[in-house]
């Protein structure tokens, strides 16, 4: 069983059909968040908000949603749900809740589903009855990886998430996992999802690449993912976790961050804990991000969900 810890006043949702999902996460009180976006086709919501120089101090959910650039849609129910709550940056007397969010290309049938505001609402709604699972769910439900060879040689994934703990802080990563490449176990180099054979085994697509022999690469991937931690971090500070956190995609996925792909990493902080050195923050979210990957081709559900209690700061 893994455990997965949640900071406090963090809570997590998903809602889906049979096609697509939303995953959405979400803190009331507001918090710090940065981004770091790459790959040549990302579909994104308010990440110019989340860099350093721009005014923002604090957003209130991340969406993570299929359906491309039509899933964007759900974010708008994430928002009226969190406005009918309170939720927002006061704003000449109104209420303007602060959602981002990032899409993976999940339109693989003949007719289009994408996750509408009904379906970010419910996301909304879902948070809050505690129950949580990974896997074939939210964000992750028409998630897959490994098309090099078109979707009929590709292998299902889902959206996964782990945690580290690191001197007293805590460390989550939430990746849908949608990428054009394989998902490689790092420890043992083997692919363990991914583009298949005609005699389903795993064809370890970047060497058939290189070698020239899959030319013609299918666009409608992207990995999508949010690092969540109570520790204390600034905008600077959020988007450098962000970047950095990206090794854990390229530990993990062969090959990463290509023109097929729109690989976004959120960071949300909470800030109740201080951090001795940002660095074990950045390293914390890069081990986090790659056992998540690995977490979601395994579409393991069987989670504890345990949230993690405030405790007073500690002084560097």
């Amino acid at each position: 069983m893994t455990n997965i810890l949640i900071p406090k006043g963090v809570s997590i949702g998903h809602s889906n059909d049979d096609y697509t999902g939303v995953t959405v996460i979400i803190c009331k009180k507001g918090c710090i968040c940065g981004a770091d976006v790459r790959g040549g086709a990302p579909g994104t919501r308010e990440t110019d908000l989340l860099k350093s120089e721009k005014s923002a101090k604090e957003i209130h959910a991340v969406v993570l949603t299929g359906g491309s650039a039509f899933g964007l849609e759900s974010t708008c129910g994430v928002m009226e749900y969190l406005k009918e709550k309170g939720v927002g940056v006061k704003v000449g007397g109104k209420r303007v809740p602060v959602v981002c969010g990032a899409v993976i290309f999940d339109l693989i049938y003949d007719d289009y589903h994408w996750p509408d505001k009904a379906t970010g609402r419910k996301a909304c709604e879902n948070a809050e009855n505690g129950e949580l699972t990974f896997g074939q769910v939210g964000a992750g439900k028409g998630a897959t990886v490994g098309k090099f060879r078109g979707m009929r040689y590709a292998t299902k994934s889902g959206i996964g998430a782990a945690s580290v703990k690191v001197a007293g802080i805590t460390v989550t990563a939430v990746v849908a996992v949608n990428a054009l490449g394989d998902v490689i176990d790092p420890e043992t180099r083997k692919v363990v999802a991914g583009c298949k054979g005609k005699n389903g085994q795993f064809v370890g697509a970047e060497e058939k690449i290189l070698n020239g022999e899959y030319l013609k690469l299918l666009t409608g991937n992207t990995t999508i993912g949010c690092i969540i931690t109570d520790a204390k971090l600034d905008k600077a500070g959020a988007n450098k976790v962000a970047s950095v956190a990206h090794n854990g995609l390229a530990r993990t996925i062969y090959p990463v961050h290509t023109d097929f792909d729109g690989d976004s990493l959120f960071v949300m902080a909470t800030g109740k804990k201080r951090a001795l050195n940002p660095v074990l923050v950045e390293i914390a979210a890069t081990k986090a991000v790659e056992k998540a990957v690995l977490n979601a081709v395994e579409s393991c559900n069987d989670y504890e969900i345990d949230f993690c209690e405030e405790s007073e700061e500690k002084e560097d």
